[in-house]
């Protein structure tokens, strides 16, 4: 008897075609049903006629989602697009976000634009990446998309094309995206709690909306969608290389035994004295109080921190600390001697108002190596504020400390002056790396 005319072999030349055309049939049922939300927006001939005040508004809200921070490219216009946002499918590359008929959004209609904020479709109906955060923009308000586009509508049109995205089979397909919005996109709105304040609630609408933080401070899963569960628990930032520590731990950057006007302090000048060993945000988040929340105002500051203070708490699930050999330690001490002792002292206690204390500090002690090892590698000033115009930096040591060194001084610091934090790996520093 031939291997073909096995019963389990035909069983299968049968079962295997049947199934792939059913999954196939499933997933245009999906993408059918994800793109008829509704009737597609009309077009724009001309920008609808916005005051003065509406365009004022959004240019607010701009910043309060740090919309240039993705759609400018590094020397290119404002709001043009080109930036290129590196995720583990491929490169995203931001969109061209000033009036022009051609390559920007001159052709919309405020309500093609509300499709987008709030449906995640473009104008022609298209599945938006994700990477443009549609999970939490969908909850502004119509009020509010409208005064944003009104404020994009006011921008010098630059006809720059739009780079085409470089994201890898099948994540380039519409049929992905329409698998990925059904398992975990759905168009929402926000909905005030009756039981909480109205500062809270201002809170709750600008950190879960615009402000997007759970974008960052979430983990993903394998298909980069957020475990809502643990949202704003903390998690990698591929496209960044930092770790968005989580906003529930204290051991992390949760601020619930802090005061709310300490953390306005932090959002608006980037550092916070006196508390913590002394506190100074780096990385991408340096780049969210530059760009961002220094320009908002006190009263959504303090909404958002009182929002935050107000999140469950959380810590994550404690594990032993794996402590670093006498060698490692010996060769870190010496590193730090070498390099470090002088703006972080020699027990680890930081210059007033200049550089933070590393003794206690929990960007040294949590859990994740990443943003230690990061800060060494890359350095980094905290922004440049009002409150705090000529910050100090760190400079960066990838080329003059290998990663042996690295290894050492970062296992050095998390465990010494009473810190506990498992030690560094010559391999961490490399993943990093």
């Amino acid at each position: 008897m031939s291997v073909s005319s096995s019963p389990v072999v035909r069983r299968l030349l049968w079962v295997v075609p049947v199934t792939a055309v059913v999954l196939s049939l499933a997933v245009v049922a999906l993408l059918v049903r994800q793109l008829n939300v509704d009737p597609l927006p009309p077009l724009a001939s001309a920008p609808a006629t916005a005051s003065a005040e509406q365009v004022e508004r959004g240019a607010y809200l701009a910043r309060v989602g740090n919309c240039a921070a993705c759609h400018t490219a590094r020397g290119g216009a404002p709001y043009a697009g080109g930036h290129a946002i590196h995720t583990p499918f491929g490169p995203v590359y931001a969109g061209n976000l000033t009036p022009d008929p051609t390559h920007g959004l001159g052709a919309w209609s405020a309500d093609a634009f509300w499709r987008a904020m709030h449906h995640g479709q473009s104008r022609d109906g298209r599945l938006l990446n994700p990477v443009f955060p549609y999970e939490n923009f969908t909850l502004i308000s119509r009020e509010d998309s409208d005064a944003l586009y009104a404020f994009l509508q006011s921008l010098p049109p630059v006809a720059q094309p739009n780079q085409p995205h470089g994201l890898r089979f099948p994540y380039n397909t519409q049929a992905a995206l329409a698998v990925w919005r059904e398992l975990y996109f759905e168009p929402a709105s926000f909905k005030p709690d009756p039981t909480r304040p109205a500062d809270w609630n201002q809170g709750a609408y600008l950190v879960r909306g615009l402000g997007h933080c759970a974008a960052c401070h979430s983990p993903r899963d394998a298909l980069g969608g957020i475990r809502q569960a643990s949202a704003l628990s903390g998690g990698l930032m591929p496209a960044q290389g930092w770790y968005a520590p989580s906003l529930q731990a204290r051991s992390e950057a949760g601020v619930a035994q802090w005061s709310a006007q300490q953390v306005v302090e932090l959002l608006k000048t980037g550092v916070l004295h006196g508390v913590d060993g002394g506190v100074s945000v780096m990385g991408p988040m340096a780049d969210v109080v530059f760009q961002s929340t220094q320009h908002l105002s006190d009263d959504d500051l303090h909404a958002m921190a009182v929002y935050l203070q107000s999140l469950p708490p959380r810590e994550p699930v404690a594990v032993p600390a794996p402590r670093a050999s006498a060698a490692q330690l010996a060769l870190g001490e010496q590193v730090y001697q070498r390099h470090c002792v002088d703006c972080h002292g020699s027990n680890g206690q930081g210059a007033a108002f200049a550089y933070p204390a590393l003794a206690g500090n929990r960007a040294v002690t949590q859990a994740s190596h990443v943003n230690p090892v990061q800060a060494i590698l890359s350095g980094g000033f905290a922004p440049a504020t009002a409150g705090n115009p000529q910050p100090y930096g760190m400079p960066p040591y990838r080329t003059l400390l290998t990663d042996l060194e690295i290894a050492a001084v970062a296992s050095f610091i998390r465990q010494s002056w009473g810190n506990q934090a498992g030690a560094v790996t010559v391999l961490n520093v490399q993943r990093v790396r």
